[in-house]
């Protein structure tokens, strides 16, 4: 298969970070925002679900307010290469992580949805991007996350079109 390359003026291939947080700016609702560390902006970004093919799971070491926060990032490769990050803890997080093992074909593309809880809380639903099924799973706040973390990428390892790169330990 060869790849159409558009040449010309283009940004850099970096991936497009996607936060997870159930907000409202300027009287508008959202649950993922991009932010500028650089300009120290919060832009909004209205679609709630994110269509493409899982190709990584790693947890990050993030500084906030002089504490070290462990995210939980999702690759995502679509159109872009998409990094939806999320603490490690959320519900964002621990619904994606129980929805995702029941994924057994991550050669297929699925959906990646932020879906508002009450207040600020953010769960995450999962779909079949082809036949738009949702994945449902129990919920079980006391799963074994990093035996689902590690369930996870080993089948993405032996996926077709998936590629993992190892980060650090997997510790929840």
């Amino acid at each position: 298969m060869v790849t159409e390359i558009k040449l010309g003026l283009c940004n850099p291939p970096e991936p497009i970070y996607l936060h997870v947080r159930n907000g409202e700016l300027n009287g508008e609702s959202y649950l993922w925002y991009n932010y500028d560390n650089k300009n120290q902006i919060t832009t909004p970004v209205t679609q709630t679900g994110l269509a493409g093919y899982i190709s990584e799971l790693k947890l990050t070491t993030k500084e906030f307010k002089g504490k070290d926060n462990i995210k939980l990032d999702i690759y995502v490769r679509a159109d872009d290469i998409y990094v939806v990050r999320t603490g490690k803890e959320t519900n964002f997080a621990k619904s994606f992580l129980l929805a995702v093992s029941l994924i057994q074909d991550f050669s297929k593309p699925l959906i990646i949805a932020a879906t508002a809880g009450e207040g600020n809380v953010v769960f995450c639903n999962l779909y079949d991007a082809a036949t738009k099924t949702r994945i449902r799973c129990e919920w079980n706040k006391d799963a074994d996350w990093p035996a689902i973390i590690d369930s996870v990428q080993t089948k993405l390892q032996t996926s077709q079109n998936s590629h993992i790169v190892s980060g650090e330990p997997i510790l929840f």
